[in-house]
């Protein structure tokens, strides 16, 4: 399936497409839903785009934003650090007027997630983590990417490979190669010594002081569920869920995963 009707399979689903010049860098983001709104923060791979957010325009506003050298969003080669892209959304959410929303992230994006809340924890209303990166957790430790054999890479990433059939090339495509590529630069960019840790995080943890739930596939070959517990150490308010038969992809292989960001946010009976 090529880049193009990946992108259309979004907007088949009612999204609609917005585009922002954040210091000068093309943004792109897809929107869908009324009420209160949700930013997603996607992971360093994105082949597989929103499908999963669908499940959410019913009940909020889901703003699905691309980081900067991904997806449809420009190159940004002055970005060096996830605190660059914290501080490129700070701009992006000012322009959007979205003064305080509840806040996802999954993977890298988990990670992003949890230092935009420490930074700026009065913007977040609530926050849900998904098999986050960041911590650095020694008897638990995070697969290295480069470790992992390309062959072998969705097994690490889903239990259930037949969940992203329908976004991957049937054989050799020149242009999903290149938006691979692509986003291996720009996560490139942002990570020191090629790692997803930040060894400074867990000492700031602390400042997230809002309702955050943390989410974990137990087959997760990525980023372990045993890194959950240093987590809710860390976090002051937190709920925690697992699941078993699931993987790192949580949101895109398990509708429960889906319906407990759901209920948390909505604020109806706990995840």
């Amino acid at each position: 399936m090529s880049t193009l009707l990946r992108d259309e399979r979004i907007r088949t689903a009612g999204f609609e497409r917005h585009e922002y010049l954040v210091h000068g860098v093309r943004t792109v983001l897809y929107s869908a839903g009324q009420g209160r709104p949700v930013v997603y923060f996607h992971g360093a791979g994105i082949f597989q785009g929103f499908e999963f957010a669908r499940a959410w325009t019913d009940h909020c506003r889901v703003i699905l934003p691309y980081h900067p050298g991904f997806g449809e969003s420009a190159d940004d080669d002055q970005i060096g650090s996830l605190h660059d892209y914290v501080n490129h959304y700070l701009e992006l959410f000012d322009q959007l007027g979205l003064d305080q929303f509840d806040l996802v992230g999954c993977s890298m994006g988990g990670r992003l997630a949890a230092e935009f809340a420490v930074a700026h924890a009065e913007r977040i209303r609530k926050l849900v983590l998904v098999c986050p990166a960041g911590l650095a957790v020694p008897d638990h430790p995070m697969t290295s990417l480069a470790a992992i054999p390309p062959a072998e890479l969705i097994s690490y990433l889903i239990e259930d490979a037949s969940v992203l059939t329908p976004f991957l090339p049937d054989g050799p495509d020149p242009a999903f190669a290149a938006m691979r590529a692509r986003e291996g630069t720009a996560v490139g960019r942002v990570l020191r010594n090629g790692s997803l840790v930040n060894p400074k995080l867990g000492a700031w943890l602390h400042r997230v002081q809002v309702p955050t739930l943390l989410l974990w596939g137990e087959g997760d070959r990525l980023i372990p569920v045993g890194q959950a517990e240093a987590w809710a150490r860390l976090l002051p308010q937190v709920q925690v869920q697992t699941w078993p038969r699931a993987g790192h992809l949580l949101l895109d292989e398990l509708a429960a995963a889906r319906e407990a960001v759901v209920r948390f946010l909505s604020d109806v009976g706990s995840a």
